[in-house]
């Protein structure tokens, strides 16, 4: 069953998201409360961010590999009960353990990853998922979400491109938006939804709710409506 995917973002005024660009550090406990509200059991976020925020730019450290692995989902040994979901096609992200604090680490790979890599994952207790075999099938990558871990509901953190990907792909059902009181100004900062040159339909949704959050922060949700 497919988990049910909420876009938990902050943005200024005028939708952009490079929280850095805004002067002194936003408000990012309200993020974190609110998030909290959706008792999510994972959030998934892109490599560019996870590399940012997370694993500090470490790289894999790869050894030879004597035998080929075959291309079938990998869950290590984990006992958690909530999930870091990080998408990295190409296998670049190095991790020093699978855990991010109590979250265990799941990797969305391609086929297209080296054999040594994928033992690089095991090696770090790293539980890892293909999503297709040179491109990712993001509703595959969510159905197997659900199949494989106690994942319910996730939380999508990610940046432009990857929300506009499964906006695309018609897979957000609900938005949630923390609108902060900045306007960013710069026509080169990402917005919540990158789509390229390529864009897919128009998608609609319903307000949910409006709640006035602490430092003029606006709380905007939102249902995936038709498109």
């Amino acid at each position: 069953m497919k988990p049910r995917l909420i876009c938990h973002m902050m943005s200024s005024l005028d939708g952009r998201i490079i929280l850095s660009r805004w002067g002194a550090q936003p408000n990012t406990k309200e993020y974190e409360t609110t998030a909290a509200t959706f008792e999510a059991e994972a959030w998934l976020c892109g490599r560019v961010t996870m590399e940012k925020d997370f694993t500090d730019g470490l790289a894999p450290d790869l050894k030879p590999v004597t035998e080929p692995l075959d291309r079938s989902d990998f869950v290590a040994e984990h006992g958690a009960e909530s999930f870091a979901v990080a998408v990295d096609a190409h296998g670049k992200l190095g991790w020093e353990s699978g855990y991010i604090d109590d979250d265990h680490v799941i990797s969305v790979l391609t086929e297209q990853v080296p054999d040594a890599y994928l033992a690089y994952l095991r090696e770090k207790g790293v539980s890892y998922i293909f999503g297709g075999t040179t491109e990712l099938d993001f509703a595959a990558v969510l159905e197997k979400l659900g199949q494989l871990f106690p994942i319910r509901t996730i939380l999508l953190e990610g940046g432009g491109h990857l929300n506009g990907s499964l906006l695309r792909a018609g897979l957000v059902d609900e938005l949630s938006l923390l609108h902060y009181p900045v306007v960013d100004g710069a026509a080169t900062s990402p917005t919540i939804f990158e789509q390229g040159e390529q864009p897919g339909p128009p998608r609609s949704f319903k307000l949910l709710s409006v709640e006035q959050r602490p430092g003029g922060i606006l709380w905007l949700r939102y249902e995936a409506g038709v498109a």
